[in-house]
Parts: structure tokens; sequence; C-alpha cells
């Protein structure tokens, strides 16, 4: 059997590394396993790596973007898309599993075209509500619900993908509805529960769901008692505070570390990971900002060396670093917001108002009164019980088998 992946990223940041440990879970179960990708072509991985076009390619796509508000659509990636499709033609794979199908990389009229003449069953893991509106990625905090009717006047014109001249969602709208809606043989896969209830008021609401959550990697992610963290951030005697993302900004809530580092006792330590150089020179002093790293383990030894991990996120489905923070025996608290709160029980951490950071500071005083052993058992315990990626991509492995069967 063979199973061809197609995502923006192969191994790298959350989407990428799911992409990967399905893929080794497929050839643990007997699958010969293929990644398409079009972006840091440089990761390693343990399938076979397929490039959708060149840097160059990726580069006018995001032009055309940028004037045309054609993401995915219209000229972008065309003919990368079609020499895509020259590959799959010799792969000739058994199931076809989409992830994120924006990012810069792939035309989805080329590619839906192509799928909608297949008899191949198509698998689609939705990481956002990108293919169901006319522009953005998510809608929530910006209060739009045009996206159940039909998009025009995008309000988030200038979010990702962005913007800066035409508003081209009714006619994004128009075509993802026909173009997504003309697979025959296609199961849609939300990662969470909240993402998954939007389902039923978009134009896909024909198609079967079945929600996976995410996974992560249970082996590399847990508690570590020696850990070189600690001596290289200086964070001894330190009550720590970690935020983890791949991109940082209002969404993620920069803003709001940045507002309760203002009011947090000195005892305290906010440590930031995955910013931009721009953004770790910006930071206060006392804020310790990292730059993004693609090492697992390196990702690990910071949770580890954390007291609490503080997901502020405005906008987000299902995020894996809540799950790696569990597997690592650090208390989660995070904004009720999308799928977030999911991750977290009264035993593991808390959730609070979106917006609210003197919640936020009364929950960090509520773990740090408890302290982190208080919760550590329980965090690695719901880890292990929910979200070790053996147990949810076999999941996928099941789903490819019943697929292939109608």
């Amino acid at each position: 059997m063979r199973l061809l992946q197609i995502n923006v990223v192969v191994n790298s940041g959350s989407t990428g590394r799911i992409a990967e440990g399905i893929g080794q879970v497929a050839m643990e179960n007997g699958w010969e396993s293929y990644i398409a990708f079009g972006r840091e072509h440089e990761r390693p991985s343990k399938s076979h790596k397929i490039r959708i076009g060149t840097d160059w390619d990726i580069k006018m796509h995001g032009v055309q973007t940028r004037v045309l508000d054609n993401h995915a659509l219209g000229i972008s990636s065309r003919s990368a898309t079609k020499e895509f499709i020259k590959e799959i033609e010799q792969i000739k794979p058994d199931v076809i599993h989409l992830h994120n199908v924006h990012g810069y990389y792939i035309n989805v009229e080329v590619l839906f075209n192509y799928l909608s003449k297949l008899d191949t069953p198509v698998v689609w893991t939705f990481h956002d509500c990108w293919p169901f509106t006319g522009h953005c990625a998510y809608f929530d905090y910006a209060g739009c619900d045009k996206w159940k009717t039909g998009c025009y006047e995008c309000p988030l014109k200038k979010s990702y993908p962005a913007s800066f001249v035409i508003d081209r969602s009714k006619k994004n709208y128009e075509d993802k509805k026909r173009l997504f809606n003309s697979v025959k043989n296609i199961t849609l896969v939300p990662v969470s529960d909240w993402l998954g209830n939007y389902f039923k008021d978009s134009f896909l609401h024909k198609y079967n769901v079945r929600m996976i959550h995410n996974g992560i990697d249970t082996s590399v992610f847990q508690p570590k008692e020696n850990n070189p963290s600690i001596d290289k951030y200086n964070l001894t005697d330190k009550f720590v505070i970690l935020g983890v993302a791949s991109i940082w900004g209002f969404r993620k809530g920069l803003q709001d570390f940045i507002k309760m580092n203002e009011t947090i006792s000195s005892h305290h330590q906010i440590v930031l990971v995955g910013l931009s150089d721009k953004q770790i020179k910006e930071l206060p002093d006392n804020i310790i900002g990292i730059a993004r790293t693609e090492s697992v383990n390196e990702l690990a030894d910071l949770y580890s060396a954390a007291d609490v991990f503080v997901n502020p996120t405005y906008e987000d489905n299902f995020p894996t670093t809540n799950l790696e923070a569990l597997a690592c025996g650090i208390p989660v608290i995070t904004y009720n917001t999308g799928g977030s709160p999911e991750a977290v029980d009264t035993d593991t951490g808390i959730v609070v108002e979106k917006g609210n950071t003197d919640a936020l500071i009364d929950a960090i005083n509520e773990i740090k009164q408890k302290g982190k052993a208080h919760y550590s058992d329980a965090c690695v315990s719901r880890a292990h019980r929910l979200y070790r990626k053996e147990d949810r991509f076999k999941e996928y492995i099941d789903l490819y088998g019943e697929v292939m069967k109608h």
C-alpha cells in the first residue's frame, strides 16, 4: 500500500511533524510513505520526499497573493502543481492524505480538478478553517460568519494569507465550494471538536467527518531531571513561565505576555520560544526570548525547565504545544479559544477568559502555590492516555483501510 501526504512542510513545525509521524506509523504497518511539500526542503524525513515547485515559485505565489488575493487559486503555482501531478501518476498512491494546502506552494484548482477524476480515496486533515472560507484561516476573533453563506468584503483581507490590494474573497469562496465538493471519496478530519462543529454550517457539510486529535512523540517529550536549559538560561530558583509558538504575533498573544511581565514579581521568569530576531530585540530586558528551534530535544528541555506553560492564543485549532507541555509534566494555562481548552482538564491546568491577563496571572499564582509537582503526574498521564502519536496516528491507518473499501 502506498500513502501520499501533501502538506506545506515536512517534519517542521506542528503540521510537518504530524505528517512525518503519520508516515512513520504507516510504514510500521507495512505501507510505503511519500510526503509532498513546498517549503523547508532541507528537513530530513523517513518518508520519500517530493518537493512541489521551487523557492522562486513560492515567492511568485506570495506576490500574486498580496496583490490579487488568489491564494492557492488563479494563476498561482499552476505549473508546479501540474508537474507534481505527473509524480502522483508515477506513484499511484492507494490513499491521498491532504493537510494544509495553503502556504504559497500549490494550486488547489489544478489539484482538485485532478483528484475529482480519480477513484483514489482522499483523507483531508483540517488544521485550521481556511478550506471553507473565502480568505482567512480563522474568523472567530473577528466575529465574522460570512463563511456560512458566502464571503465578501473580507474584514481580514490583510491577515494571512494577506492581500494588500484586491479583495477576491467572494470568488475564492465560490471556487473553493465548487472544487472542494468535487471529489467523490473524501473524508474530512478535524483535529478538535471545536473545528468539527463548524463543518455542519459550511459548504462541506455533505462529507463524512472523523475527528482525530493530534498526537506527539512522548519518547521525546517527557520530564527531564538533568536539564541543560536551566543553566544555559540561568533559570535556577526562578518560577519559569513558558510560551512557545512557530510564529508569534497578536493571534498567539505575544502582547499579553508583555503586559503580564509589567506586573508579575521578579521571582517569575517569562521565557518565549519561536521569536524572530526582530521580536527578540524588542522584548523587555527581563523576558528571555529564544529563536525558533527545529530540535525537538531542545524544545523538550525547555518545556521540562518550566513550571507552567501559558498559551494565551486568541485563535487556534488544537495546538500541539499544549500536548508537548503536558507530556513533559507541565501544567497548561490557556485562553478559552477554539480547541485549545480540549487538551486540559482540572487536574492538568486552567482555562481562563480570552484576553483577561489578570485571570492569567491569578491562574499562574494558583499553580505556583500548589507547585508543579502537584500537577506533573496527571499531566504526563493525560498526554500518554490521549495524545501518544502511536495511538492517534494509528487511527489514520485504520481510516485508510475503511475508505479504501468504499
